[in-house]
């Protein structure tokens, strides 16, 4: 195993090669030599030193032996760059008689795309001894035969070729013959009897002789065959063929036992020696296998199917030989007709799949090669692939082709390609091949997540648990992979006084909103922060889309009582005239809820009073009016317990206490009274005994009480006139505020303080109130008191 030099056979040449994309492959064609039989895994080359590379270039570049029958004879290291024997060859199987057997092969680098020709020389070993095909060979010789007559021997077949093949032949010493070699048509030596003296049949009838056939190699082996002479009488005439060459052309799908030719001669002999038949004449091995001819007519059929790829034509030697044992000799041309029997092969040699999508255009995807066993427009062939597809097929050289994007690839739209490449010959009828391949599309991060909506609206109730899912966000990839997964997260708020990292938490994985904790609609009613959503590839892409929570009002909130008073001072008195008529408007109770809608939607009714009947609570406004006409026999003193409930579920409540006096007229004293019942007196803890002294009457004191009784008087019109105007039956308009209008701005009370009575004129009440809900609430309770005239 060597690499051949010299001049001769095992030379080292180099030879210019001509082919498409000439920076391709390498200008010279390597010859390496290798003996048959040679154990596998044996060192042939290394083609690190042949090529002129390093030998990291052999993994990075895809370094890879191809034969041109595309069997694996040598394989290629990739780690050393040696050619080592992959299988044990025989010569004979490879290359039968053709000397000398070479097998062509490329080394082919795929990145950048190059190739490297070579061819392997398969020295012949004597690993056969010659061989007749008929080791009990008959001649039957006339005893009239004159000396220094010939008789043909067939040559000894040895598989060897070279100075291994059959090179000489000797004969067993006689008296009658010698061995004489000559060269046939083909340059080949076969043995001839030659006949030294006369034969005499009386004396010697028969005779036996042992040719041998012996080959060059070292040492020498040999083959015999044992040669029988018959002698019989005297025949003077050979026997003539009619034609000395016949020609003829059989197509090579031609079938079995198919007629080929057939051929005749004559002679002039009469009986036996007349008698002729017809055989083959020192024919090889490949023409016994595949023809055979009938001895008697002479008929020449195939024995075995014609193959045009692999002998394309047949020289036959055939001899007619008499009943006197003398011969004629003749020989037939057989020419093998291609026929289009073989479709064309594709080999892929290389397949990049999957191919990133923003890859630039004209990336190498995959690299074939075409061949076709017929010759002339049965093996010139086309190669297609479908429309409509971003690829491009290009040829490279010879055979090879080489399949190309044309543009940039879009995943997103379409993330396989089915290529069908489509190889057909030129011949009649055509024959064509499909090879499918496919070639998929590897994902890159161009896509950013989109939300499947710009913005969401999500509402909580307040009061809510922690850790409350309110919600979720979605968003989409169209990339694919890691490319694909999203991981979601809260943006910093646009208002920097918002503080959304105590109010909300998102899950990085599916976008679950959650509430960190109970949110207070009285203090926040609605806020407003982005989500962010990004991919992970890299550089990762991402999007946003805007979120609003809206807190929804819980009924969190009792109504508060804002008149009268009920923060543990003397509690006012109500004056009510005996005179006073029937929906008399005694007082009014006003109250607010910090909740909002129905949550704060107030009712009022009488829950307890000294005298039922006698004073009623209108539900929508809070007002306390008589029922019905007063009466000596009504006590004097009334207490009376009014109940405010919102409208939520569950509905809250709060009440009230107010203690009227029945009174004559204002001229009377008045003293603070005891609660009507004992019971009610024990529960009050301040006791308000009112005591009016009226010492004197001046002039003073009765243009007030004038002034007071003229005030009551124009707030009672006015009230009757709305009731009749604008609140039919007992029901009045309210605004939701439970605000008293402005004609009732004012009240008259009578205060107890240690003993000692002042009466309270004309004076503005200004409750003592905590401050409750949002800035909001608190402008409204204030434009309320306004109302009333508590400024």
């Amino acid at each position: 195993m060597e690499l051949l030099e010299g001049s001769a056979p095992q030379i080292r040449q180099v030879l210019l090669f001509v082919f498409l994309g000439g920076s391709l492959a390498g200008s010279e064609t390597w010859r390496y030599s290798v003996a048959e039989e040679t154990e596998i895994g044996s060192f042939i080359a290394n083609v690190v030193k042949d090529v002129g590379l390093g030998v990291e270039d052999l993994a990075t570049r895809g370094a890879r032996v191809i034969f041109d029958d595309y069997k694996p004879h040598l394989r290629l290291d990739l780690q050393t760059g040696n050619l080592l024997l992959n299988e044990q060859l025989d010569r004979e199987a490879l290359c039968d008689i053709t000397e000398p057997c070479i097998l062509h092969f490329q080394v082919l680098f795929e990145n950048p795309l190059q190739f490297f020709r070579g061819e392997l020389w398969v020295k012949d070993i004597n690993d056969h001894i010659p061989t007749f095909l008929d080791r009990h060979i008959l001649l039957k010789i006339s005893e009239g035969t004159a000396p220094g007559t010939s008789f043909q021997m067939e040559s000894a077949q040895d598989l060897d070729v070279g100075k291994n093949g059959v090179q000489n032949y000797t004969l067993s010493p006689n008296s009658y013959f010698h061995l004489k070699l000559q060269d046939n048509d083909e340059g080949r030596q076969y043995p001839e009897l030659v006949l030294v003296q006369p034969l005499d049949r009386e004396k010697e009838p028969e005779l036996s002789l042992t040719l041998s056939a012996v080959d060059g190699g070292s040492p020498p082996r040999s083959g015999t065959a044992v040669i029988r002479i018959m002698v019989l009488d005297l025949n003077d005439n050979a026997p003539e063929f009619e034609q000395p060459v016949y020609e003829v052309q059989v197509p090579e799908n031609s079938p079995l036992d198919s007629l080929v030719v057939t051929v005749s001669a004559t002679d002039l002999d009469e009986g036996t020696n007349g008698d002729l038949s017809y055989s083959f004449s020192h024919a090889p091995r490949d023409v016994r296998k595949t023809f055979e001819i009938h001895p008697i007519s002479g008929e020449v059929h195939l024995k075995a199917l014609l193959d045009f790829e692999l002998i394309r034509s047949y020289t036959i030697n055939i001899q007619a030989t008499d009943g006197g044992g003398l011969s004629g000799k003749s020989s037939i041309l057989v020419r093998v007709v291609d026929v289009n029997d073989n479709p064309p092969e594709i080999t892929m040699t290389s397949l990049t799949s999957p191919i990133p999508e923003n890859s630039s255009p004209e990336m190498v995807v995959a690299v074939f090669s075409v061949r076709d066993k017929d010759t002339g427009n049965n093996g010139k062939t086309e190669c297609s692939i479908q429309d409509n597809l971003p690829f491009l097929l290009r040829p490279t050289f010879k055979n090879f082709y080489t399949l190309l994007t044309e543009y940039p690839l879009d995943r997103e739209k379409r993330a396989e390609y089915n290529v069908t490449i489509t190889v057909s010959d030129f011949g009649s009828p055509r024959l064509k091949t499909e090879h499918n391949i496919t070639v998929r599309v590897a994902d890159v991060n161009d896509n950013a997540p989109i939300f499947n909506q710009t913005s969401y609206t999500l509402f909580v109730r307040e009061n809510n648990s922690p850790a409350l899912h309110i919600g979720s966000v979605s968003a989409t990839d169209r990339d694919s992979g890691t490319n694909a997964q999203v991981t979601y997260s809260l943006l910093p708020p646009q208002d920097a006084h918002l503080p959304l990292a105590s109010l909300i938490s998102i899950n990085a994985d599916n976008g679950h909103l959650f509430a960190l904790r109970a949110l207070d609609y009285e203090a926040l009613q609605a806020f407003e922060f982005r989500v962010g959503a990004a991919d992970a590839g890299s550089p990762a892409l991402s999007s946003e889309a805007l979120v609003r929570v809206v807190v929804v009002d819980d009924n969190d909130n009792s109504p508060f009582v804002l008149y009268p008073l009920q923060n543990g001072s003397a509690p006012c008195t109500e004056l009510v005239p005996r005179a006073a008529e029937a929906g008399y408007l005694v007082t009014k109770v006003v109250a607010v809820d910090g909740d909002s809608g129905q949550n704060a939607w107030l009712s009022y009714q009488l829950l307890k009073a000294t005298e039922p009947g006698l004073f009623g609570v209108w539900a929508h406004n809070g007002e306390v009016r008589t029922a019905r006409l007063l009466s000596d026999r009504d006590a004097p003193k009334h207490r009376l317990v009014v109940l405010v409930k919102d409208n939520g579920e569950p509905p809250l409540s709060a009440s009230v206490t107010l203690h009227v006096l029945l009174v004559d007229g204002f001229s009377q004293p008045y003293l603070p009274l005891p609660e009507a019942a004992p019971d009610e007196a024990q529960a009050d803890s301040l006791t308000v005994y009112l005591v009016i002294a009226l010492a004197s009457v001046s002039s003073l004191f009765l243009f007030s009480v004038l002034l007071f009784i003229a005030v009551r008087l124009c707030g009672r019109r006015r009230a009757a006139s709305v009731s009749e105007g604008h609140f039919p039956g007992r029901l009045l308009d309210v605004s939701g505020t439970g605000t008293l209008s402005q004609s009732y701005q004012y009240e008259v009370c009578l205060m107890g303080n240690s003993g000692t009575s002042e009466f309270k004129f004309l004076k503005p009440i200004i409750p003592n109130l905590a401050p409750q809900g949002t800035e909001r609430e608190m402008e409204g309770n204030s434009s309320f008191l306004n109302g009333f005239g508590f400024n």
